[in-house]
């Protein structure tokens, strides 16, 4: 057709031929398709970004990448030193990388377990967990409430079926699989035509439980994580602690403690005993430690006596105390020049060896006078041995105490108290001290048993070894929540193994009349889980099914489908759905 052809029946003047632009138009007029407005799409809102941003936040994808996230966020808190933890190792990482220091406080990456968003990741964390495991319990408590669904129309699709003739009525047949399948513990009930069952639903709880387990767990770990407290403290026989924090030697606890979270109670060390090895290869080899204590809880609590051995520490409340080293303390007495006694203690000694062989340091730091009456402070080198023995004299032969022996080296002058700068009581700062000298012009040193005094040069005064005292070392614990977390981990344990042992099945059992009047029964199984069991349970349960509703007599029996005898009724297909 031509221009002028087109130009006359669209009613147009004839002109001059249309660029594409004009086609285009005019083709869009010609179009018989109906034109489509463009679509108004209504904003979400603020309900529809919160229902998407849960969505988002309850999917599997985004609860594993915020698994991920907190084990990668865990990784700066192994490296670095935690102020919850080692103040000490803290302050020489702030020394050592002095231009560190600074973006590590901005990261919080010294309070990793604390910081903000170390807390965001693991609360949105816990928030998705419970929002993938909500919506599935509702479901599963629906599954309970309801009964199983009715048979398929047609049983011998199923992966585990089986079918025989009988002149038992279909009514008697489904009662006695009723009964039969009540008896082995399925959810039963008649369905029409059909008896429909449903076993292994604690498969789901024990899914659940696990995840709800996991949960608990991990919210009783942060819960004793940021609550938890540890400290220790050396008792020698006769003394006593109060679970105060002025009391211990040393303490760390988590970022949310604070004292008023300490358990009240005190207890006394009576008496410290240890056995060992007198004889063979593990000669000294330790036996037993017990410390005899006397403990009460609160402030006004009755006095109750116990035994603390190693792994079976004094547990009150959400403490507990644990004996963890033992050792000797000499009991010295110090009198001046004048016969004054101006220090009398029992000095614990560090072991340093697995005989006992031990060190430490006496200091006199008030109260002495020389022979001229000037004021003085004295630090007395210990050297100690359980088990002294002629010929070893630099380290004992056996760790208790048979023959002890106390090696004293006295000094005199200024011990460093005053300086402000802390000490420990285990050394002696020499730099300000002078030596004592024997009639020899050399260093005072003398070993003592006990009873033995040890007389100063020039009448300065005496150091008497008196005897020896035990001293015990425990540590004292207190982490709430570690019961919770007891109570997770069992329950994820009997959880986890109901949900890979316990396999979730169904059966059905129809039974009909056929067309010549003889009842046909049709038995099905398929499991909702991978199981190889369905077969041999449908079977079993087949079989005791054919003895209450045998094959008909000779000339109408039918084979199964499985082509097996019906005398054994088993089943076809050893898979499952």
């Amino acid at each position: 057709m031509s221009k002028s052809t087109v130009g006359a029946v669209s009613g147009e003047t004839p002109a001059a031929a249309p660029d594409d632009q004009d086609l285009g138009a005019a083709g869009s007029q010609l179009s018989t398709a109906p034109v489509e407005a463009p679509p108004n799409v209504p904003a979400l809102g603020v309900i529809g970004w919160a229902r998407w941003f849960w969505r988002q936040l309850t999917s599997m994808r985004v609860a594993l990448l915020l698994l991920l996230l907190l084990a990668l966020a865990a990784i700066p808190g192994s490296l670095i030193p935690q102020t919850g933890q080692d103040l000490t190792k803290v302050a020489d990482f702030r020394k050592n990388h002095p231009s560190l220091s600074p973006i590590y406080d901005k990261l919080g990456l010294f309070e990793v377990y604390s910081s903000v968003w170390f807390s965001a990741i693991y609360i949105l964390l816990f928030i998705s967990l419970i929002g993938c495991i909500v919506p599935r319990t509702w479901q599963f408590v629906g599954q309970l409430r309801g009964r199983p669904p009715g048979a398929p129309k047609r049983l011998n699709r199923l992966p585990a079926h089986t079918t025989w003739r009988t002149e038992a009525e279909p009514e008697q047949v489904r009662e006695a699989a009723l009964a039969l399948l009540k008896k082995r513990r399925f959810r039963a009930h008649i369905a029409g035509d059909a008896v429909a069952a449903e076993k292994g639903y604690l498969r789901e709880v024990g899914n659940l439980a696990f995840h709800i387990a996991l949960i608990v767990m991990l919210v009783a770990f942060a819960w004793g994580q940021l609550f938890k407290s540890e400290g220790n403290k050396l008792l020698v026989e006769g003394n006593g602690f109060s679970n105060t924090l002025i009391a211990y030697d040393d303490f760390k606890s988590g970022n949310l403690f604070t004292a008023d979270d300490l358990t009240p109670y005190s207890f006394r060390l009576n008496d410290f005993a240890g056995t060992y090895e007198v004889s063979g290869p593990n000669k000294g080899t330790p036996r037993t430690y017990q410390a005899a204590l006397t403990y009460s809880e609160g402030a006004y609590g009755k006095d109750k006596k116990t035994v603390v051995e190693v792994n079976h520490p004094l547990e009150i409340g959400d403490s507990k105390v644990y004996l963890t080293a033992h050792g000797y303390a000499p009991v010295i007495t110090v009198r001046d020049g004048k016969g004054n006694v101006v220090f009398r203690d029992a000095v614990p000694l560090l072991p340093l060896d697995a005989n006992v062989t031990s060190t430490g340091v006496i200091k006199v730091y008030d109260g002495y006078k020389n022979a001229k009456g000037v004021t003085e402070q004295l630090g007395i080198s210990a050297f100690f041995l359980p088990t002294y023995t002629q010929g070893s004299e630099t380290a004992s032969t056996f760790p208790a105490l048979l023959n002890p022996v106390l090696n004293l080296t006295p000094y005199y002058g200024e011990l460093g108290v005053n300086s402000g700068i802390p000490q420990s009581v285990y050394q002696l700062d020499k730099s300000h001290m002078k030596e004592f000298k024997d009639s020899k012009g050399e260093q005072l040193r003398e070993n003592l048993k006990p009873g033995e005094t040890m007389k100063l040069p020039n009448g300065a005064g005496t150091v008497t070894y008196e005897g020896t005292k035990e001293w015990a070392n425990f540590q004292i614990t207190q982490q709430p929540g570690s019961g919770w977390a007891l109570a997770g981990a069992v329950a994820a344990i009997f959880g986890l193994a109901a949900s890979l042992f316990i396999q979730r099945r169904r059966v059905w059992v129809r039974a009909v009349k056929g067309d010549d009047g003889v009842t046909v029964v049709e038995m099905a199984g398929l499991g909702r889980s991978e199981s190889a069991k369905v077969p041999e349970e449908l079977g079993d349960l087949a079989g005791i099914l054919y003895e209450q509703a045998p094959g008909a007599p000779d000339g109408t029996e039918t084979e199964p489908d499985d082509g097996s005898d019906p005398d054994t009724a088993t089943t076809e297909g050893a898979g499952t759905n």
